[in-house]
């Protein structure tokens, strides 16, 4: 008898899943638009969204090349939730500005 396991995913050794770090990620489209979004993988995310397939998201098919522009850390995924919608919230200008804060540290 095969033993099959339901759990595929991985979890970094000595985190739970309660502990897994999030990162908020600013994506530059090749047409200017910045699209937000948060994950646990950052290069994983963006390399889905590079990718264009079912797993990248929906608004960024057919707008790269795409350059990931701003990540920053957040201690939980409520965290790195409020994070997102306070950035989607921000004028282009204030975005920008986020962004430019980064690339200069």
């Amino acid at each position: 008898m095969t033993s099959k396991s339901s759990d595929t995913t991985e979890k970094p050794i000595g985190l739970s899943s309660k502990q897994v770090e999030w990162f908020l990620y600013i994506v530059k489209c090749h047409n200017g638009h910045l699209y937000t979004g948060i994950t646990t993988d950052v290069n994983r995310r963006f390399a889905e969204h590079q990718a264009g397939g079912a797993k990248g998201a929906k608004y960024l098919k057919g707008k790269g090349p795409l350059t990931l522009v701003y990540q920053e850390n957040a201690v939980d995924r409520s965290a790195a939730t409020k994070r997102e919608l306070a950035v989607k919230k921000l004028n282009r200008s204030n975005k920008l500005d986020l962004i430019a804060s980064y690339q200069h540290e």
